[in-house]
């Protein structure tokens, strides 16, 4: 009897156990599309905040299920994309601030990742590169990129 009760608490400490190693899961408001993100980036440099006071850079987890990679760095990438047309319009305006903000908070999240997603930060400095001059180049995005990068 004995054997068997130690058995049985065996098993059970095995599956809490593995309950608790699964991967963590990419906030809900970060898979809410494009429009989200930038709504949320209205206030940059402001405290930038998703759905439920989530930052961009939570939405970038170490070990990140590439579903919801895919879903978070599109809604990003699209959200980067938007900005930056209104960027190009107007260099100086606040679009510009908005996707330094984009980037920095990005780079942040990222940071201890391993490089799960150094794919996306590719793709997400892409869009501050392209045109002439690049918006990477404007003082506006240097300013939101500085301020998502210490606290986005």
């Amino acid at each position: 009897m004995a054997r068997a009760a130690r058995c049985l608490l065996a098993c059970i400490a095995l599956a809490v156990a593995g309950c608790g190693s699964g991967e963590d899961s990419t906030p809900a408001a970060c898979l809410t599309g494009a429009a989200a993100f930038q709504s949320a980036l209205r206030v940059a440099p402001g405290d930038v905040e998703l759905v439920d006071g989530v930052q961009i850079s939570e939405c970038l987890i170490p070990g990140q299920p590439a579903g919801e990679l895919s879903e978070a760095g599109g809604a990003m990438v699209g959200a980067a994309e938007g900005l930056a047309a209104g960027a190009r319009r107007r260099p100086a305006g606040p679009m510009a601030v908005r996707l330094g903000y984009l980037v920095g908070a990005a780079e942040r999240g990222a940071a201890e990742t391993g490089g799960v997603h150094a794919d996306l930060l590719r793709r997400l400095g892409s869009v501050a590169e392209t045109g002439a001059p690049p918006l990477s180049s404007t003082p506006g995005y240097r300013r939101g990129l500085e301020t998502g990068r210490e606290g986005g």
